[in-house]
């Protein structure tokens, strides 16, 4: 049998920070491939960038993401870093508080995730055969900045919300905070290798029980 595995997301989807190959994507990829015992065909649609509200219009609207949603057996998803990026510059660029801007920017990506959510369980209606969302939670790239931390785990709690009989969530925050300097590139806000195969491991613990049932 093989598997279908379709990947969503910002540049963590994209592997950007670390060498070909090394994104948690393909990584993920090889791992499961051991576990189901099955090759695993994949398609990448990351985009560099991409914010909640983005990732909502193409799974809404583009043809190729949501063929790929619904003929995935696995998906991933990577989203809301961008979101934080924006709400970071925002914030730091003036000098009212800096907690309305974050306040403002995570109740408009709650919104746009259970946009895509939805979508996501709408194109899988009627699916014939199991599947899976493994959501990937974020980590803090500004420990520093006030606001930003408060935020990450916020928005994390809403991923974690979505956890049922065909999601979970993958939480990376307590393994990447405090070892910022071992887990991220040379840029400070993307994984390194190391970073990238820690997503896929955490990913991997999840397991695929629905589909070895299959």
């Amino acid at each position: 049998m093989v598997y279908q595995y379709t990947a969503l997301g910002d540049s963590l989807t994209t592997g950007f920070g670390a060498l070909p190959g090394s994104g948690f994507v393909p990584v993920y990829r090889r791992m499961s491939e051991v576990a189901l015992r099955s090759f695993v065909a994949y398609t990448n649609l990351g985009i560099n960038g991409l914010t909640t509200s983005e990732l909502e219009q193409r799974v809404r609207h583009h043809p190729l993401f949501r063929q790929s949603i619904r003929e995935a057996d696995l998906i991933t998803i990577s989203i809301g870093g961008n979101d934080l990026i924006h709400a970071a510059r925002e914030a730091s660029g003036q000098s009212r508080s800096s907690q309305a801007v974050f306040d403002r920017a995570l109740q408009e990506s709650k919104g746009h995730l259970a946009a895509v959510m939805s979508r996501i369980y709408q194109e899988k209606q009627g699916a014939s055969n199991p599947w899976l969302v493994r959501i990937v939670g974020l980590y803090n790239p500004y420990p520093q900045m006030a606001g930003a931390s408060d935020w990450v785990q916020r928005f994390n709690r809403q991923l974690a919300k979505y956890c049922g009989r065909e999601c979970a969530f993958a939480d990376i925050y307590e393994a990447f905070a405090g070892h910022e300097r071992e887990l991220l590139s040379i840029d400070r806000l993307h994984p390194n290798g190391r970073g990238y195969r820690l997503i896929a491991e955490r990913l991997q613990s999840l397991g695929y029980s629905r589909l070895l049932r299959s």
